[in-house]
């Protein structure tokens, strides 16, 4: 089994996570914020993109955990967490931060115009493989921009 294991302490480590968060799924009851240990994390199916070569008919998903360290505040839009058969798909991971400090606003940014907002005193996320991976016939397609 070859899962993935990732750590993310600045920005560029924080695109690679990305990366391989793109086209994530997750129900809105995967969602967990521990305000007193600082943590916030998303249990999701993963596409695996490392393993999407063109012309294949068969990709995988797996089961992973995102966890995002060291958060002060959480703040969504479009998510309603009283629907927890909604489904969504997360697009991408960004960070800004605020000023010259290693603090800042790490957005999760998902389909149907909605969004996580975690305000953090630093980059520190980490993805994990959690299961075993399952076959899917469904590859995520993006239109062209």
């Amino acid at each position: 089994m070859d899962s993935l294991k990732l750590l993310a302490l600045d920005t560029e480590d924080l695109a690679v996570v990305s990366a391989h968060l793109q086209d994530a799924v997750f129900k809105t009851d995967g969602l967990s914020y521990d305000a007193r240990h600082h943590v916030f994390s998303v249990v999701v199916n993963r596409f695996v993109w490392e393993k999407a070569e063109r012309g294949r008919k068969s990709f995988e998903r797996r089961h992973a955990v995102v966890a995002f360290k060291r958060v002060s505040a959480v703040r969504s839009l479009g998510i309603d967490r009283k629907d927890r058969r909604a489904v969504f798909s997360l697009l991408a991971v960004d960070f800004t931060p605020k000023g010259e400090g290693p603090d800042g606003t790490l957005k999760l940014i998902l389909s149907g115009n909605a969004s996580v907002a975690l305000d953090v005193e630093c980059v520190e996320v980490q993805l994990a493989d959690t299961g075993g991976a399952w076959e899917t016939s469904l590859k995520p397609r993006h239109p062209a921009v």
